[in-house]
């Protein structure tokens, strides 16, 4: 052990990512306008969907009822995106090269910008589900249903933001990270989250079946009206962890690698 381990010992237990997560919640709160555009977009885009579209979907009037769970996780990636500037701006600032330094857990830094958005989201969420109340929503989950609806999200959310957060530290800059980024941005259109599968070209709806969100927005779905999920859960349950665990080596790689060649 050299005298610099000695006078600069690893915090212990999850002092480190602690720090970061204060850190990382003090600076969304600053960022008064990244945090009302985080719980406005996906407000103004359900409504959008619902009054412009909505009609012409489901002359019904039932399409706020099939829009919330696409919306909530249309939404979750944008605020995911924005997870990888905030990351692609510490890289760009250096301030990643002090953190580099010092005797920390390369996941401590990105847990920090990954709790702080999942907070953000979570508080979008809120909002949404506020609103889409006020305009007829009208779930039928009991309060089992609604737990295992809003951990789903969760889930996905926590997934999501990793994967952009490591994408940030792989991007040269803010702008790059948004860009690398914006091909996950269109999967929820390309799912069950705005028309059913069934109405999409046949070669689409293969993809639309073999991609993570759209078994994440049946199960949503499912939960909230109190139908059989059948197997969708365990099958969003495993790409969401697939994507977590993907996203936490690849970030973790990254720190240790990139921060320390700068």
């Amino acid at each position: 052990m050299t005298t610099l381990d000695l006078a600069r010992p690893a915090p212990g237990g999850l002092t480190a990512e602690l720090v970061f997560i204060g850190r990382s919640l003090r600076h969304s709160v600053r960022d008064a306008e990244s945090l009302l555009m985080s719980i406005m977009l996906p407000v103004v885009l359900m409504l959008m969907f619902t009054y412009v579209f909505g009609g012409a979907i489901d002359p019904s009037g039932d399409y706020v009822d099939y829009i919330v769970p696409g919306t909530i996780l249309t939404c979750a990636g944008f605020g995911a995106a924005t997870t990888a500037s905030f990351v692609a701006g510490d890289m760009k600032a250096g301030i990643i090269d002090r953190f580099r330094t010092m005797p920390l857990r390369a996941g401590a830094v990105l847990t920090g910008h990954v709790v702080a958005s999942l907070a953000r989201n979570l508080l979008a969420t809120a909002v949404v589900f506020g609103v889409a109340l006020l305009i007829g929503f009208r779930p039928e989950a009991d309060l089992l249903g609604w737990l295992g609806a809003v951990g789903v999200i969760a889930l996905w959310i926590l997934a999501i933001t990793y994967l952009f957060a490591a994408i940030g530290l792989a991007a040269g800059s803010a702008e790059a990270a948004s860009g690398y980024g914006f091909i996950l941005l269109f999967l929820p259109y390309v799912s069950s989250a705005f028309v059913p599968i069934d109405t999409m070209p046949g070669w689409m709806q293969g993809v639309a079946e073999h991609q993570p969100v759209t078994p994440v927005i049946e199960s949503i779905r499912a939960l909230l009206f109190g139908r059989d999920p059948g197997s969708d859960p365990f099958v969003a349950v495993v790409w969401c962890a697939g994507i977590l665990l993907v996203a936490a080596v690849w970030g973790a790689w990254l720190f240790r690698r990139k921060a320390g060649r700068r």
